[in-house]
């Protein structure tokens, strides 16, 4: 049938080819015309439909690669963010780290080791640090270990290259290895002096003893090192004065001190260095 109307088209075709010469088109070859559009209608319009198709699935394809591209540089981005405010933090950190050396070194007569901690023992019985400096150093057994906000504890043990810090959060009374620190009163040098001696895991304080009952020792003083024991720096800041109660007996005082270091996150630490022994 389809081929029967071709022959018939064909044939149209060429009955109005040998009219000859006209100004415009005969009913046949109008005829003609339309059925060949019509035709190329039926067989473009299906191809046209599949090009498309196809079109839209390669420019779906390049959309898709176009979102990797997008999401790894997101990824990238987020990855560089991270790392810039790590090293914007370490910056600061390490700025803030020599500051307070100078400062320290310009306001007293001695001089602090940065050290990095490389190990910290958890056990509750034993609080200590493990740092990377040791008697290349010059450090040496009792010296103070102190952070940027407040005394951390003392070197209780040397090796060539690393040292043991053992912590306030470590003094017991009832420990052979215990080591009080002499303490007094910011603003109050003169009339106030105390041992700190002892830690309490419970309440997070340290317990300052042996104050006289007629000492001024108030609610929110600073505590900090009295330098009398001998080996031991002076104006090291231990914390502030949360309570005060009779001792045992009544016949001293004792005060509860909130810690002003940060026992938990530990970074550097600084070593005191007496002039005598810096190498």
């Amino acid at each position: 049938m389809f081929i029967l109307l071709v022959g018939i088209i064909i044939f149209i075709a060429l009955m109005g080819f040998t009219v000859g010469s006209r100004a415009g088109l005969s009913l046949p070859e109008k005829f003609t015309k339309d059925m060949v559009g019509f035709v190329q209608q039926v067989f473009y319009k299906p191809t046209s439909y599949i090009a498309g198709f196809f079109e839209d699935i390669a420019n779906l394809k390049s959309l898709q690669e176009e979102n990797e591209i997008l999401k790894t540089s997101v990824a990238q981005y987020k990855q560089e963010a991270v790392r810039y405010g790590n090293l914007a933090e370490t910056n600061q950190r390490l700025q803030e780290n020599l500051d307070f050396t100078e400062e320290q070194k310009n306001r007293h007569n001695y001089k602090l080791r940065t050290a990095q901690v490389i190990s910290v023992n958890s056990d509750p019985n034993n609080r200590v640090l493990n740092i990377d400096i040791g008697e290349n150093a010059g450090l040496k057994v009792g010296m103070a270990v102190t952070t940027l906000d407040g005394l951390a504890g003392t070197i209780s043990h040397v090796s060539n290259f690393t040292s043991t810090v053992t912590l306030l959060t470590a003094l017991d009374p009832s420990s052979s290895d215990a080591n009080a620190i002499a303490a007094t009163v910011v603003g109050k040098e003169n009339d106030t002096f105390g041992m700190i001696e002892k830690y309490n895991p419970q309440t997070g304080y340290l317990e300052m003893t042996k104050i006289s009952e007629n000492s001024k020792i108030a609610k929110n003083d600073v505590v900090m090192s009295s330098g009398i024991i001998e080996g031991f720096p002076k104006y090291m800041i231990i914390g502030t004065v949360k309570e005060i109660k009779e001792s045992e007996f009544g016949l001293a005082q004792v005060a509860y001190i909130e810690p002003a270091a940060n026992f938990t996150d530990w970074k550097e630490v600084f070593v005191v260095i007496p002039p005598e022994v810096t190498p």
